[in-house]
């Protein structure tokens, strides 16, 4: 697994595939918390997604490459837990 130390806000999330997943907004409870604005439409505007670090293949520069194509990531994402 990839350190999460190597993972800043602001660094892009991409798929394997080079597609754009998110943009971190920290590391929470060994996962990526994206920021709202890569939440979406619909039901999912407005609140956080997370994906796990175990996604993480590698971080370069900038930016953080998961193992999964950008479209299947989204699929793997997890909603913000209501409290």
């Amino acid at each position: 697994m990839i350190d999460a130390n190597h993972i800043k806000e602001h660094m892009e999330v991409i798929g394997a595939d080079g597609v754009h997943v998110g943009t971190v907004d920290r590391i929470e409870d060994q996962r990526i918390k994206l920021t709202k604005p890569d939440a979406g439409g619909g039901q999912h505007k407005g609140h956080h997604h997370f994906i796990s670090l175990g996604l993480v293949a590698d971080v370069e520069g900038s930016k953080v490459r998961l193992s999964a194509n950008g479209d299947v990531a989204v699929t793997m994402e997890e909603e913000e837990k209501k409290a």
